[in-house]
């Protein structure tokens, strides 16, 4: 098109705004009633659903965690752990598998699960034997790694 003023190129709103339209459309095509085939409401509906499906992602992530707490849960107390001290004694031990992968473990490898478990379950007593101790008192400065005298 040859546009002999400013003033009709700036009105005409030409084939920009028929992609426009079915750029929209196109989102709104499984939505039932008229939202699917007038502009006016599809526009609406879609942008409600961009919301929704925002919203969703993020909450995608928090519900898939409560059901990988809940599976090694279950799974550690067919081991005779908790979920909290399982976990705390793994994170000691220096178990670096997050929670999905730890999940993954009690459902398809039990016998992985049951090291870990056993694992944890050794630190967790090496713990309560620190904690009671020999009955002498510690000397010198300690770090968490090396003791000095």
């Amino acid at each position: 098109m040859v546009f002999l003023t400013v003033s009709r190129w700036i009105r005409n709103r030409g084939p920009d705004r028929y992609w426009r339209v079915q750029e929209v459309l196109k989102h709104a095509r499984h939505f039932r009633g008229r939202k699917n085939r007038c502009f006016s409401l599809a526009v609406r509906a879609v942008r409600r659903a961009f919301v929704y499906s925002t919203k969703a992602r993020s909450m995608k992530k928090s519900i898939m965690r409560k059901l990988w707490i809940s599976r090694i849960a279950a799974a550690s107390r067919e081991h005779g752990l908790k979920y909290p001290g399982l976990m705390h004694n793994l994170i000691k031990s220096s178990v670096q598998l997050n929670r999905r992968v730890i999940c993954d473990l009690a459902i398809t490898e039990p016998r992985s699960f049951l090291s870990l478990a056993k694992l944890a379950r050794a630190r967790q007593q090496e713990g309560f034997r620190a904690a009671l101790g020999d009955g002498t008192e510690p000397t010198g400065v300690f770090s968490r790694v090396v003791v000095l005298q």
